[in-house]
Parts: C-alpha cells; sequence; structure tokens
C-alpha cells in the first residue's frame, strides 16, 4: 500500500512538474546558485554526522518528504524519521547535486542527484526539492527522493 501512495505520489509530481519546467527557464542567477550550494553543504555536512536535529531544521515546519520508505509530513516526523534512519544505519560520504533550478514566485525547485554510504554499501539515486523562502534563508518545503 505504501509504495502504491509513493509511486502516486511521485508520478503525481512528476505530472505536475513537467509542463511547468517547459514554460519556466532555469535560474542562473549566481546569488541563488550559492544560497543552494551552501545549503546542500550544510545538508550533506549533518547526514555525514547522522544528525536528525541538524537535518530537520532544514525544513519548513510543515514540510513533506516523499522516501522510498514512505511520506513524512512536518519537520517533527521528518526528524523522527531520521531519528529511526540513523539507528538502523550508519550514514557517511552523503552528496546532494544540483543539475537543475527552476523559479517559480517565491519557490525553487531543484532537480539533482544524491549518493550516500550506508553502513559502506553505496545508494545512489535522484531528487526533487522545493525550497520556500523563510525570512532569509531557503527551508525545504517538499523533497521527493527515487532510487
Amino acid at each position: 500500500m505504501k509504495t502504491r501512495l509513493l509511486i502516486a505520489l511521485s508520478a503525481m509530481v512528476i505530472s505536475f512538474a513537467v509542463p511547468m519546467f517547459a514554460q519556466q527557464e532555469e535560474v542562473v542567477d549566481p546569488q541563488i546558485r550559492s544560497q543552494l550550494d551552501a545549503l546542500d553543504k550544510e545538508f550533506d555536512v549533518a547526514m555525514g554526522n547522522n544528525d536528525a536535529t541538524a537535518v530537520a531544521a532544514l525544513f519548513a515546519k510543515d514540510a513533506v518528504e516523499v522516501t522510498p520508505t514512505g511520506v513524512f509530513s512536518g519537520r517533527q516526523a521528518i526528524e523522527n524519521h531520521l531519528e529511526s534512519l540513523f539507528q538502523q544505519w550508519h550514514l557517511s560520504e552523503h552528496t546532494s547535486k544540483v543539475d537543475h533550478v527552476y523559479e517559480f514566485g517565491s519557490r525553487l525547485c531543484v532537480i539533482g542527484e544524491w549518493t550516500v554510504k550506508a553502513t559502506s554499501q553505496p545508494l545512489a539515486g535522484y531528487r526533487t526539492v522545493i525550497y520556500a523562502r523563510d525570512g532569509d534563508t531557503w527551508k525545504i518545503s517538499v523533497r521527493v527522493l527515487v532510487f
């Protein structure tokens, strides 16, 4: 049941995103790209430290994360999920790569790749991340991961 929901939600995100991307230009503002690179670096370090609180702090309070293991809604649920994940697996060498950035009003959509070692087993996949402005910084509003 959860797998079907995950597949359906992922398909829905992609089906809505494709027409929007066709109408949008990729963001090339170096300041925005620099901010996103810094956020990715912060995310990678927190994941590498297996620090659920630090990772969750990068999400908006009402954020949604869609992973191959489930859908988690709200910063606290995401933090709880990460704590459970870190208890099961020791993660290291997390990297995030930005392939494309699109701007939609006050939101940014990042499409890219991710890699991590989970108890020395390499894993990799793709990600779509929607960032929303929160004061002077960006917070993750939606994050969808696929293998």
